[in-house]
């Protein structure tokens, strides 16, 4: 299956046909079927004390079945095996920044509720307390080509996902912002609706103005997933139940892994010790070929590593959960590897890492708590749309001995 990444980068999604052929569809179903009564046997021991015995499965307005691995045997193998599918992964390999890169990265499935809830609201998926300002993504975006790709595949017909054709590559337009504002759950102006076949797919930046239009009870199992180029997966138990082929990619993107992590101390190594040379090194093989925009996004997502990393070596409970919970949870896309990963320095390299980057966090944030409708987030200091003042790698670099 050909596509263009040029109408990746211009509409901000490709809606493709057929993506899992019709003789496959009733296989997956009944495999989607069989998670989705694992998962709510989970759901009811986990529920909370004021919660119906179902627990999310119930009360939920899209119970999801996050990074499913877990639930993976042999009966259920091939709602593994359909993002590896030149349909799914061969696609992304074409439109990812750095093609050889390509590796999977959370399998999930969306599901109907109960009861209808109706709309969500409007949103990109960009938070920026632990990601860049909005104008830096999409420069580098347009400038590298995409890191992450996010997909929808209904099993059943599925015209849920509603997107802003372009909205990927500009910020929000001040009726945008007014409209959001006052009601963020109705259609906007350019909004067009998503409609998808059983069996269709579409794959998306996820920067991409996007909404669930109606969270009804009609029948719904859409697989939701990814591609990046940053692969991590915690636990590879799951790939004993999988094809030969399938198995060894999994194990691939593991080592890959292992390899960018330690590509990833090396750069914040090379900024405890103030060598700028092996940290442009460093960033050059994390993102190959990456211009003046990928650099400073990938200097941003240091920046952040070392306050996750600050946090974990200095734990603080007085800091805001959302804060607390995204140190604690890997992001690879945005270069957190984790508590495990932060276990590689020491308190005291941990305070001078931070120390370093405290000049760009600042460029980061404004004096004052405020917020832009459309994104994942609270009211916080960080800048949502833009740095107000141009700031670039060499800038950081030099930063490093100004904060020393």
């Amino acid at each position: 299956m050909k596509v263009d990444q040029q109408q990746l980068l211009n509409d901000g999604f490709i809606i493709l046909p057929e993506v899992i052929p019709a003789p496959q569809l009733e296989a997956l179903r009944t495999a989607s079927d069989i998670l989705v009564e694992r998962q709510k046997e989970i759901w009811t021991r986990d529920r909370k004390p004021d919660e119906p015995a179902g627990g999310q499965w119930e009360t939920g307005a899209q119970p999801r079945l996050g990074n499913y691995q877990n639930l993976i045997d042999a009966s259920t193998a091939n709602t593994v095996e359909v993002w590896l599918h030149e349909n799914t992964l061969g696609v992304s390999r074409q439109l990812l920044s750095v093609p050889q890169h390509t590796s999977m990265t959370g399998m999930m499935m969306m599901c109907s509720p109960q009861r209808d809830h109706g709309p969500a609201a409007w949103h990109r998926d960009v938070h920026p307390i632990d990601m860049a300002p909005m104008a830096s993504l999409q420069a580098d975006l347009l400038e590298n080509g995409p890191k992450y790709l996010q997909w929808n595949i209904p099993l059943y017909d599925d015209e849920v996902l509603w997107v802003v054709p372009g909205s990927h590559r500009r910020l929000n337009t001040a009726a945008e912002n007014q409209q959001l504002s006052q009601d963020p759950r109705v259609p906007l102006p350019d909004g067009v609706p998503v409609e998808l076949k059983a069996g269709d797919g579409v794959v998306y930046i996820n920067y991409l103005l996007h909404w669930g239009s109606n969270y009804s009870t009609k029948l719904r199992r859409t697989l939701h997933g990814g591609h990046t180029i940053f692969p991590y997966c915690a636990d590879l138990n799951f790939t004993e139940y999988l094809s030969a082929e399938a198995r060894e990619s999994f194990v691939g993107w593991d080592q890959k892994s292992a390899q960018m992590q330690d590509l990833t101390e090396s750069a914040l190594r090379a900024i405890i010790n103030n060598e700028a040379d092996a940290y442009r090194a460093a960033v050059e093989d994390l993102q190959p070929g990456a211009g003046k925009a990928g650099q400073i996004v990938q200097a941003i997502y240091l920046c952040k590593a070392a306050y996750n990393i600050h946090i974990l070596k200095n734990p603080d409970d007085s800091l805001p959960d959302d804060i607390l919970g995204r140190a604690s949870s890997p992001h690879p896309i945005s270069i957190n590897w984790g508590p495990q990963f932060a276990d590689r320095f020491s308190t005291a390299e941990a305070e001078l890492l931070w120390q370093r980057c405290t000049v760009l966090d600042a460029k980061l944030q404004a004096d004052e708590e405020h917020f832009v409708p459309g994104f994942q987030a609270r009211p916080m200091h960080y800048y949502f749309d833009a740095m107000p003042s141009p700031f670039g790698v060499e800038d950081f670099i030099a930063s490093w001995t100004a904060s020393a």
